[in-house]
């Protein structure tokens, strides 16, 4: 049964394209049920508790961001050594691989909720949170993470089981985890009336809970796992290594989110229309772009255990089978887009604010044609993540975030073409990251042998 096991997660042998689907299909999922589960959250303490409950939970999520970043960027980097040294049939380097990043993320997220509790007033006066709400927000704040523990080994959990080629495990935790906080959010908020504090409460409960569930299914089913004394090696040689990849990891992320922030604030200054037709489609582009980013990871692990096992031949079919999985997907959401752009604005808004659903109508109908192009540059990320060099996803981000600002500022504010601009600047953002990846890729094609 473990043998069987084993061969189901080893992407090193055997087909390519359908182990490819049905390692993302659980990724797909498991990112559209965190979209939707972090919606009713907010929905349940907003409709219980109130505005001011909500802007308390809302306002702490820059710096929950900030954390989250750093440790799932740790896991990623790490996950994706885990892949090659899978991949290679090192099974006592992957050994120490996880112990050291389980030590080390463990040692970061202890000290990170000894910081927080004493620096969390300090924290959201910084961010400029407004007095009315910084009670609650610092209560919410401590209370999170306080359980910063449980987030960093769930993530680390689940970023090792992919690494193994396990996908669909880490999604039933998700789904367990999500659950009992709505249900927890429920009892502790709408029953026993305890706001802001049993929000908080509930997702630390849930995520302890996932983390025991997680804890005892590896123990039984995953015997690369049972590691008994080796969860206590500690390798300072490993060590640097995962900080070196987890921390360009987390720069992308951060760069990413920069971004967003510029051209939100830019947008925020067109009325308040706009920036509910902007709020309406960021929404959209989400859960349109999630999948093409799970194409992406996916092909991540696919070649990086292909790297580590030596099998240039199979790197090579399988960025061909992701990357026409990118553009087989991006032809589905186009087209579902183009043809569902009104409905989907009036889920958004009621239906007499006819001007937010004709300004999404029209940004929707647009960027639904350019689809394509992040389908390419997620799959070109995926390869180079696989291959181990992420700078250069880190600076295609970069480049793409410069030239998506450049063109917001450019078309909404200088020339005031409206609207649509944040469309084509997404177009000119996309252009230029596959202009700065399309020669990398090339090269690196070419000198791995894959052309």
């Amino acid at each position: 049964m473990e043998k069987k096991m084993e061969q189901k997660r080893n992407m090193t042998e055997g087909k390519i394209a359908l182990p490819l689907v049905a390692f993302t299909l659980p990724l797909v999922l498991g990112n559209l049920f965190q979209l939707t589960y972090n919606a009713v959250d907010s929905v349940i303490v907003g409709q219980y508790v109130g505005e001011e409950a909500l802007a308390a939970v809302g306002t702490s999520a820059p710096l929950m961001n900030i954390a989250l970043l750093f440790i799932s960027g740790l896991c990623m980097g790490a996950s994706i050594l885990m892949s090659a040294q899978y991949g290679s049939g090192d099974h006592e380097l992957l050994s120490r691989q996880i112990s050291t990043t389980f030590l080390a993320g463990s040692g970061f997220s202890l000290l990170f909720s000894l910081l927080t509790l004493l620096l969390a007033k300090p924290l959201l006066r910084l961010i400029r949170v407004p007095e009315e709400v910084m009670g609650e927000a610092g209560v919410y704040l401590r209370i999170i993470f306080l359980g910063i523990l449980f987030t960093f080994i769930y993530n680390f959990l689940a970023n090792t089981l992919r690494a193994l080629g396990d996908s669909r495990t880490p999604l039933y935790f998700l789904v367990i985890s999500a659950v009992l906080n709505i249900f927890g959010d429920l009892l502790l908020v709408a029953v026993f009336g305890l706001g802001v504090f049993g929000s908080a409460v509930s997702t630390v409960v849930s995520e302890a809970v996932c983390c025991l569930l997680c804890a005892i299914y590896i123990g039984k089913k995953v015997p690369l796992l049972r590691l008994g004394k080796g969860w206590l090696v500690f390798d300072r040689k490993l060590l640097g290594r995962t900080i070196s990849y987890g921390t360009t990891s987390a720069l992308q992320q951060v760069c990413l989110q920069v971004g967003k922030t510029v051209i939100q604030a830019m947008v925020n200054t067109q009325g308040v229309s706009v920036m509910a037709a902007f709020t309406a489609v960021n929404r959209v582009d989400d859960f349109a772009y999630t999948p093409q980013q799970n194409i992406g990871h996916a092909m991540t692990t696919f070649i990086a255990q292909n790297k580590g096992a030596g099998h240039r031949e199979r790197i090579r079919r399988g960025f061909q089978a992701g990357m026409a999985i990118e553009m087989i997907y991006s032809a589905i959401i186009c087209l579902a887009i183009l043809i569902g752009a009104p409905a989907i604005m009036k889920l958004f808004t009621e239906t007499e604010d006819a001007r937010v659903v004709s300004l999404g109508v029209s940004y929707l109908r647009r960027i639904a044609w350019m689809y394509f192009l992040p389908g390419l540059t997620n799959g070109i990320q995926g390869f180079f993540r696989g291959m181990g060099d992420l700078k250069v996803t880190l600076y295609s981000t970069f480049m793409n975030m410069l030239g998506r600002v450049a063109a917001v500022w450019a078309l909404l504010l200088g020339f005031s073409l409206g609207f649509a601009s944040l469309a084509w600047a997404n177009f000119a953002g996309w252009v230029v990251m596959l202009l700065f990846e399309a020669p990398l890729l090339r090269r690196g094609l070419r000198e791995g042998g894959f052309q």
